[in-house]
């Protein structure tokens, strides 16, 4: 044996171990080369996917440049693309819509493809209704998903779509159809957010927070879900649980702008407009092409009264999404208001038409001056003027003004200290008196204020009715056969559940029924409670207290033995009252016609100038009830009402405007404005130089003139 066989011998074995690796190594190789030749490039939908993850965690330059990577390749060859492929297209056409608005045409043409590429793949059929229900086109949307359900009739994403359209029209019980969809699939997020929203809306705080802890159950990433989970938190004053879903939030997306604009929405619906424009502010700043935020900011600021301001984001949100049908029709109302005449008369600012203002601001300044002085020292309140007050001939520009869109069925409406309301012409005549409406929203000035827009609902609203009816006989609303039927029958809600009559009512009666039920309960807390009561509570809610809390420190009752206390009060209020049917319509103001034509008779001038000041406040645009109550007015000595009376009659264009400016004339002179009188004279002679009545009334003002004065 060689001295160095061994060596020689572990060398060999050496080198050839090092040979077998080599090859064990390029096979390996080989095979992991094959391998991933063999693979599929990423999915079109995985990088689509990934693109909608990037813009939620707030980073759009990543989401946008994954998406125009992606369109780039459908521009050069998508029309061979497959159907899933198509849907992956159009959802980076929404990436990038923000900056592009004919993208969104672009995506439902995508989808529309995928549905020709391949009827049977839904999810093309879906998103294209998603995407048409998003921009308010909900008949189209709901074609869609009918036809998607009539193919699968339990599919869970079509049934909630169908619950969305609900939700947007109005018409249909949204929640319940909602809830089916849950029931298909209990792993559906987004149908378990809307339900969390819908109840959200409609204050039903403990269970959004159910929907969401559902959504979240799923999906702890939501962040659409963390943020209903800090709107409950912030608006019950749970400052703790809101601070730790804001965090979770923050963790998910160094800018979660959607959370706060979840946040302003529930601040708005808590009429807390500040705190929704502050919220949407930080959204903004988080995403400056949110159209959500842009739009929560501008409502909110137009809300506040802030109009230039609020037009210049609405603008600026309908600059990135024109499809959006309430930013469109909040612009449009905006034009016509640039139309209207603004005047500055005391604590008040009026905008109107020129001739609305004309009619209605000689019997509504002074009206809300004296209501404005009544409310102050009942409240011990005084908000700081000045109190705007938008008037609308069209009742669309006001529901518009409301809530963005047509088919608001209310009369006015208070955001503190805005106002708006419709003009008398906006509704047929009778129907309602726009003087009590005035006085009701301005109540809500001041119960919205001195709480700090903190008290709810249902009692801003019944301390506005009790107010109404405070403030003029037969104004407000009084009971009715259909409210005692209702009593009678426990069909209304107690105290502790009186906001569900306003925000979720069982059926359209309910609403009309809330409002004098609640103003029961505040004209009851004051007769057992003393008058400073209800300005004691609205300091409670003021500073963070709970309802049940303002009940327990200032009534020193609790919620429920309250419920109990007024169910007795109102019941023996009125035990054995019987009431017929209440008048709608024209029918509503036959009393009062039927009066003043008695005390015409009677030649009751007092009775005759009070039944017309009422009949005015239900429709003023009658020349003859004008013309009778500056006779009326004048015979009583009550000059200056003649003289606003014959300025108004002018305002509405009677058929003989000289003569009535004549008798404008004479009534100035008899309220002992002989310079007046004598330039309204010469101005009709200086038109109609021969006009005998002016020419008369002249030589009766000269007669007039104090010795040595002018002629």
């Amino acid at each position: 044996m060689s001295p160095h066989g061994a060596p020689e011998c572990g060398g060999g074995r050496t080198v050839r171990r090092r040979a077998v690796r080599s090859l064990r190594v390029a096979i390996l190789l080989a095979a992991v080369g094959a391998s991933l030749h063999a693979q599929p490039a990423e999915s079109r939908t995985a990088r689509v996917e990934r693109a909608e993850a990037a813009a939620r965690r707030g980073d759009r330059a990543a989401a946008t440049r994954d998406a125009n990577a992606l369109l780039a390749e459908y521009r050069r060859g998508g029309s061979g693309w497959s159907a899933r492929d198509h849907v992956a297209a159009g959802r980076a056409y929404l990436l990038v819509s923000s900056s592009d608005a004919s993208a969104v045409r672009s995506a439902l043409r995508a989808f529309d493809a995928g549905t020709a590429a391949d009827s049977t793949f839904v999810e093309a059929a879906l998103r294209a209704s998603d995407l048409l229900l998003d921009k308010y086109n909900g008949p189209d949307a709901q074609v869609g998903y009918q036809a998607v359900l009539r193919r699968s009739p339990k599919h869970p994403w079509a049934t909630l779509g169908l619950a969305r359209v609900m939700e947007f029209s109005g018409q249909g019980d949204a929640l319940a159809k909602a809830r089916e969809a849950v029931e298909l699939d209990a792993r559906l997020v987004p149908a378990h957010l809307f339900i969390a929203k819908l109840h959200l809306e409609a204050e039903r705080n403990d269970s959004a927070l159910v929907a969401a802890r559902k959504a979240l159950a799923v999906d702890s990433s939501a962040i659409d879900a963390w943020a209903v989970v800090g709107a409950v938190a912030w608006v019950t004053g749970d400052s703790a649980g809101y601070r730790a879903a804001r965090a979770r939030a923050e963790r998910l997306s160094p800018a979660p702008a959607a959370f706060y604009v979840t946040l302003s929405e529930a601040a708005a619906r808590q009429r807390r407009y500040g705190d929704a424009e502050r919220f949407a502010e930080q959204a903004l700043a988080m995403d400056s092409l949110s159209v959500p935020a842009l739009g929560a900011v501008g409502t909110n600021q137009l809300r506040t009264g802030d109009i230039a301001a609020g037009r210049a984001r609405i603008e600026r949100a309908f600059a990135i999404d024109p499809f959006n049908l309430w930013h469109k029709n909040t612009l449009d109302l905006l034009d016509v208001l640039g139309g209207f005449r603004t005047v500055r008369l005391g604590r008040f600012e009026f905008v109107a038409t020129a001739r609305e203002a004309e009619v209605l601001l000689p019997y509504l300044a002074p009206l809300l001056e004296e209501a404005y002085d009544k409310l102050a020292a009942r409240y011990d309140y005084r908000p700081a003027a000045p109190i705007r007050l938008e008037i609308y001939q069209r009742h669309a520009d006001f529901s518009v003004r409301t809530v963005g869109l047509t088919g608001l069925g209310a009369l006015g409406v208070s955001f503190g200290r805005v106002l708006a309301m419709d003009a008398p012409s906006a509704r047929d005549p009778g129907t309602f008196n726009w003087g009590s409406t005035a006085w009701h929203e301005l109540a809500h000035t001041f119960t919205l204020g001195l709480s700090a827009n903190r008290v709810p609902r249902w009692f801003s609203e019944g301390a506005s009715v009790l107010e109404e009816r405070r403030a003029r006989r037969g104004w407000g609303a009084e009971a009715t056969g259909a409210y005692l039927s209702a009593l009678r029958a426990n069909f209304l809600r107690p105290v502790s559940q009186l906001n569900d009559g306003f925000v979720r009512p069982r059926n359209p009666m309910e609403v009309g029924l809330s409002y004098y039920h609640a103003s029961l309960v505040c004209e009851m807390i004051e007769s057992q409670f003393g008058a400073g009561a209800l300005a004691a509570m609205l300091r409670g809610w003021r500073d963070g207290w709970t309802t049940e809390q303002v009940f327990a420190r200032v009534l020193k009752t609790a919620l429920p033995a309250f419920d109990t206390r007024f169910d007795a009060w109102v019941k023996a209020k009125f035990d054995g009252v019987q009431l017929a049917a209440e008048p709608a319509g024209d029918a509503a103001i036959a009393p009062i016609r039927d009066e003043v034509l008695a005390r015409e008779v009677a030649k009751d001038d007092r009775g005759l100038a009070d039944a017309l000041e009422r009949l005015l406040w239900i429709w003023p645009y009658d020349v003859a009830s004008h013309v009778k109550l500056a006779e009326a007015s004048a015979r009583l000595g009550d000059h200056a009402t003649a003289v606003r009376e014959r300025r108004v009659i002018l305002a509405l264009g009677p058929t003989d405007v000289l003569g009535a400016r004549v008798e404008l004339a004479r009534a100035l002179l008899g309220a002992g404005d002989r310079a007046a009188a004598r330039r309204e004279v010469l101005g009709i002679l200086e038109q109609a130089p021969t006009f005998e009545k002016a020419q008369l009334l002249l030589l009766d003002i000269r007669k007039a003139a104090p010795p040595g004065g002018a002629p």
